[in-house]
């Protein structure tokens, strides 16, 4: 039935478990590769079943301006348009809108911002972005919450807290569990705060989402703050539902979230790092950039079955890369899918045969130097 969530086996706090969606079951730990504009840059949907996706992000903010939201409505909905038949997570959109500083306005009804496109002018209220996750046809709708700065007080992040909690209830009621096949998450937040995060847990966790997510993490606070704060907070959702760490982040980072009971997951970084010629390999980071793989005639990891390391040799890859191709991005952007996708599916397995702990130090092994820097 659409919005099951089944554990079917835990190793310590890591859990393997199933979502059921409108457009498929997701196995989790899941990862998420983003497709913030109906596209997940420079792939097509057959790289992304080639590679194992089970579920895509999109975003409501860019696909509301561009091309509008109407106008996928009007052609039967995100997963025709781009023609991705599998599940499809929308967030709210508040994030980009909250990124732009001096270009919003925040009110008691929704927050008010100017297009960083064009600078038209445009409100977001929670009932709103549900309109626009309602045209998409999304499988996971997020609600609209304010993801407060790093380092603001605690009486401003009380403040926002308030905001946040009063546009979920409003996001609830306008939106019946299960309506139209489509999943509502709720958001904790409460910034840097651990009396908060309860609260927001406590606030949150009561309206009766179908999901929750933690909010508010890999903003600009140390690994180890982050770290500390997601121990506490994901302790605190409903064991019986999914939970969601949202834009969150390195291969261990991800592991440290299985470890806490996260089930789902999403970053930007494997495509924008596969842009920048930086690569995941299961010996570690490789800058592909870099001379001394002018003339080496390995694939770029030996481990790997995608379709570029089946191909080609990083003295190619390099020389994509230092020419600006645009194959650069595409066979780059394949291989760091791969492997992220590869780390869900292989905790996956480490927990349904007790051996997380493992699987986590032989990844805190490989990337601990590099990400530490």
């Amino acid at each position: 039935m659409i919005g099951d969530f089944s554990i079917h086996a835990t190793d310590g706090q890591a859990r393997l478990g199933e979502l059921h969606t409108a457009h498929g079951i997701v196995r989790t730990p899941a990862f998420m590769p983003v497709g913030t504009v109906g596209t997940v840059k420079s792939l097509c949907p057959q790289d992304l079943r080639d590679a194992g996706s089970q579920i895509i992000l999109g975003n409501t903010y860019h696909l509301y301006l561009r091309p509008g939201d109407e106008l996928v409505a009007r052609r039967g909905g995100l997963h025709r348009f781009m023609r991705w038949d599998g599940p499809i997570l929308t967030d709210s959109g508040g994030f980009q809108v909250f990124s732009l500083s001096g270009l919003r306005k925040l009110t008691p009804d929704g927050v008010e911002f100017r297009s960083h496109i064009d600078g038209s002018k445009h409100l977001f209220t929670p009932e709103k972005v549900l309109d626009i996750q309602r045209n998409l046809g999304s499988d996971v709708m997020m609600v609209l919450d304010e993801c407060v700065p790093y380092g603001a007080d605690h009486a401003y992040t009380l403040k926002s807290l308030d905001l946040t909690h009063a546009w979920a209830a409003r996001s609830r009621e306008n939106h019946a569990p299960g309506r139209n096949g489509q999943l509502l998450f709720g958001i904790v937040q409460g910034g840097f705060f651990k009396d908060l995060r309860e609260r927001s847990a406590e606030a949150v966790c009561s309206m009766d989402f179908e999901g929750h997510a933690i909010g508010g993490l890999s903003v600009g606070e140390s690994t180890a703050e982050m770290y500390d704060l997601l121990a506490h907070t994901a302790p605190l959702l409903p064991a019986h539902k999914p939970r969601y760490l949202m834009g969150v982040g390195k291969p261990l980072d991800i592991l440290e979230g299985i470890e806490h009971g996260v089930d789902m997951f999403d970053c930007v970084l494997p495509t924008r790092n596969a842009r920048n010629g930086t690569l995941y390999t299961s010996q570690g980071q490789v800058n592909i950039k870099r001379a001394q793989y002018r003339e080496d005639d390995e694939p770029l990891d030996p481990a790997c079955s995608c379709y570029t390391c089946r191909n080609f040799s990083r003295a190619y890859l390099r020389h994509l890369y230092v020419a600006k191709e645009l194959l650069s991005y595409r066979l780059n952007t394949i291989h760091n899918v791969r492997f992220f996708l590869d780390l869900a599916a292989g905790a996956r397995e480490a927990v349904a045969h007790g051996r997380f702990e493992v699987y986590k130090a032989r990844f805190r092994e490989i990337f601990q130097p590099a990400e530490a820097t």
